[in-house]
């Protein structure tokens, strides 16, 4: 019986041979590489890799810690220079130490937003940020000096300096740019209220207890602030690292501040708020200086329902402001913010009720709740994928100081030299030309896969 010839079987190179089933199967742990290739072929087929949304727990915890900032941050407010008063401060001193804040607030606003650029742990300097100004509010109810408060009020503007962008860097990181604009809606409705209810529980300590019971209370405040910070988890925050536009390693330095300089949207964006801040910034405190004329007996009142009025308009609208920002763009919504402030300052010349002055002022809560979700939004389109966010938001936010700082000097010459109306009607034209600014050259920074 002849056994048959069994069949010649070729060596497989290893390459050639079947992949075993478990081998096929994708590597479920993350691969920092692997997940970059994915979204830069995801970009360059017109699809983008979604971000999961964040939990329940992170979303309520940045909710309350925007709320719980904005009660931290109202103590700051004109409640320093009633205490500053009561401890039988002369006006050049209460100046000196308001300038210190001002000039540390208006040039620390690039660096500290360089600074939250550079640390990985968005968290970390919130959680510092609000420690110091815990720290500042106890410096000045214990140490009433110059030296101590001279001190407090520079530490208070370099940590608000790295607060707020870190609250914005939060936000994004939390949510995407998908979700930004509704993310920083709800940041804008939890800080107005929060601020709306601390500026009424602070006057009423001011007033049933002592001026420096407020900064007692606005320093306990930090205590459930850090405790809302601890529950937005740190594992559901993207870091987006600083990159060149190559997408190699970033530069650093002036090299840095050059990418900002030669960025058309940013720049063009920042010639346009600067317009919008010479024209609003004094339009409250000329309507103050009305009010105390004209009905001087209810002035203290009116003016706080003026203060009062915007930040019910936002806290209602500003949410609906950022669903709209992704739904039809952010130029339409920055035309509304800007549209509302020439209107505001006509009806504020031709107004002579006091009680129509507060109604007026509903203008002031529409341009707040836009500007407060386009300004940060607006700079995150045109950094993106830079990691110079938070260095860009301050930069503008630089800007605005610079404008606002402009814009008091610029009323209070046009109020002496010919009047209040003219006043008014000086600012609305300022303000009608930032609005024909945004509608020339402000491009739309929404990217069309948003939609």
């Amino acid at each position: 019986m002849t056994r048959p010839r069994q069949a010649y079987r070729r060596s497989l190179a290893h390459r050639d041979r079947d992949v075993p089933r478990a081998e096929a199967r994708p590597d479920p742990r993350p691969d920092p590489a692997r997940d970059g290739l994915r979204d830069r072929a995801g970009a360059a087929t017109g699809r983008r890799r979604e971000k999961p949304a964040p939990s329940l727990a992170s979303t309520r915890g940045l909710d309350a810690f925007t709320f719980f900032v904005a009660n931290l941050q109202t103590g700051f407010g004109p409640f320093v220079a009633v205490y500053f008063t009561s401890q039988s401060w002369t006006q050049s001193d209460i100046g000196l130490v308001l300038t210190i804040g001002g000039l540390f607030s208006l040039f620390g606003q690039v660096p500290g937003g360089a600074f939250v650029d550079w640390v990985t742990s968005k968290r970390f300097v919130a959680a510092l940020s609000v420690a110091v100004i815990g720290a500042s509010a106890a410096g000045l109810a214990l140490f009433p000096t110059f030296l101590v408060v001279a001190l407090s009020m520079a530490a208070h503007s370099i940590a608000s300096c790295t607060l707020t962008p870190a609250i914005a860097a939060i936000s994004l990181g939390l949510v995407g740019h998908a979700g930004l604009g509704e993310r920083l809606g709800r940041n804008a409705r939890f800080s107005s209220i929060g601020n709306a209810l601390a500026a009424a529980g602070m006057g009423a300590c001011g007033y049933y207890l002592s001026s420096e019971a407020v900064f007692y209370v606005t320093a306990a405040l930090a205590l459930p602030t850090l405790a809302a910070l601890y529950c937005v988890r740190a594992s559901e925050i993207d870091v987006v690292r600083p990159q060149g536009p190559d997408g190699g390693e970033a530069p650093g330095g002036w090299a840095s501040l050059k990418l900002l300089l030669t960025n058309r949207a940013l720049l063009c964006f920042a010639a346009c708020i600067t317009l919008f801040f010479v024209a609003n910034a004094a339009m409250l405190p000329l309507v103050g200086s009305v009010l105390t004329v004209r009905a001087s007996q209810t002035a203290t009142i009116l003016i706080a329902a003026c203060i009062m009025a915007p930040q019910m308009v936002m806290a209602l609208i500003a949410p609906a402001v950022g669903r709209a920002a992704q739904a039809y763009g952010r130029r339409p919504l920055l035309i509304i913010g800007f549209a509302a402030l020439p209107i505001r300052g006509l009806l504020f010349a031709y107004t002579d009720a006091p009680e129509l002055l507060v109604a007026v002022q509903v203008f002031d809560g529409i341009s707040a709740a836009v500007l407060g979700v386009m300004v940060p939004l607006i700079v995150a389109d045109c950094t993106r994928g830079t990691g110079r966010f938070n260095m860009a938001l301050g930069a503008v936010g630089t800007a605005m100081g610079l404008g606002a700082a402009a814009s008091t000097t610029l009323s209070g010459y046009m109020a002496d030299h010919f009047g209040s109306h003219a006043a008014f009607l000086g600012l609305a034209a300022v303000a009608f030309a930032a609005l024909v600014l945004v509608a020339v050259i402000m491009p739309e920074t929404r990217r069309p896969r948003e939609a």
